[in-house]
């Protein structure tokens, strides 16, 4: 893998963005010198105006009381990571909001490697993310290693399930699709291809990052136009076991998905309405939340959800 630099994507940065400062004040508020490094991710990472919705943030910190002073919280998190929490600060005459989810170092190089089954973070992680601030240059380092990680654990668990060759921009569509199908998405359908046709120079650029250290699975070639080309070596046992492998992950990776939404009940203030307000968002149905769900959401929210998931809100 010598040589092989991670993409990183365009976007905002803390000597530009003055709600990214806003916030990054208040995360150091909270965690001081715990806080190893903040990820920018999602849409807003495209968006030019981050007072106009919600920032997603992974925030990685040492694992300490100071980083969740509830035990039984602290400990959900190093069981079923990441926690996941609400914060907003002010900006002039304005308010900027974001939810970050928190997890050690540790927990994200792990995560975004072999080592982890499930896609959760290896699956999220080989998407263009950016690094907005790191506690140190060996931290920097880390996180760069981490995200090539995640994109070779990503390619390699979807070769064997997809065509044997085609365009990269296929491959990658192909294999966020698997990856999306294993969590509760509340997108529409052609999400991943959406995705991966706005992220075309990144993807394009990770494959090539990628190559020496997957050339033997792996083969890129010119294609019409300039466009590259990919040709997979996957083996005829690989083939067979990876819809099997699949099939266990979207059974794992959904059931989870709903123990992380009950865990962040506890930790995300206004949670059961970002919710709603998200599931709205990306399905176009609305979607209320009855009165008995907010008196008692342990109790009520097994059969609301099951109602939004015969509706089609998410699958």
């Amino acid at each position: 893998m010598t040589g092989a630099q991670y993409p990183t994507p365009d976007g905002p940065t803390l000597d530009t963005s003055e709600p990214l400062r806003a916030l990054m004040a208040a995360l150091e508020a909270r965690f001081g010198d715990g806080l190893q490094a903040v990820i920018l991710y999602g849409s807003c990472l495209r968006s030019a105006n981050l007072l106009d919705g919600l920032v997603d943030f992974y925030v990685l910190v040492e694992s300490t009381p100071k980083a969740e002073p509830r035990l039984w919280l602290r400990l959900g998190g190093r069981a079923l990571p990441p926690n996941v929490y609400y914060l907003e600060a002010p900006v002039g005459s304005e308010t900027v909001r974001c939810k970050y989810a928190v997890l050690s170092l540790q927990q994200f190089e792990r995560g975004t490697g072999p080592g982890w089954f499930q896609s959760y973070l290896w699956g999220r992680f080989a998407q263009p993310v950016k690094p907005i601030w790191c506690q140190s240059q060996d931290v920097e380092t880390r996180l760069h290693a981490a995200f090539l990680r995640a994109g070779e654990t990503l390619l390699r668990r979807a070769l064997p399930a997809l065509p044997p060759e085609g365009p990269v921009e296929a491959l990658w569509q192909g294999a966020l699709a698997l990856s999306y199908a294993t969590e509760l998405r509340a997108e529409k359908q052609g999400r991943a291809a959406e995705l991966a046709g706005h992220g075309r120079s990144f993807f394009t650029a990770m494959t090539q990052a990628l190559l020496p250290r997957m050339a033997d699975v792996l083969q890129l070639e010119p294609g019409a136009e300039g466009a590259l080309r990919y040709r997979g070596s996957v083996s005829p046992r690989a083939r067979r076991l990876a819809p099997i492998l699949w099939a266990l992950r979207r059974v794992q990776g959904k059931a989870l998905s709903v123990a992380r939404l009950i865990k962040g009940l506890f930790t995300f203030e206004g949670g059961l309405d970002y919710l709603a307000w998200k599931l709205s968002r990306h399905s176009g149905q609305v979607v209320e939340i009855p009165d008995k769900v907010r008196r008692r959401p342990l109790i009520h929210i097994w059969g609301f959800m099951r109602q939004l998931y015969r509706r089609g809100v998410f699958r």
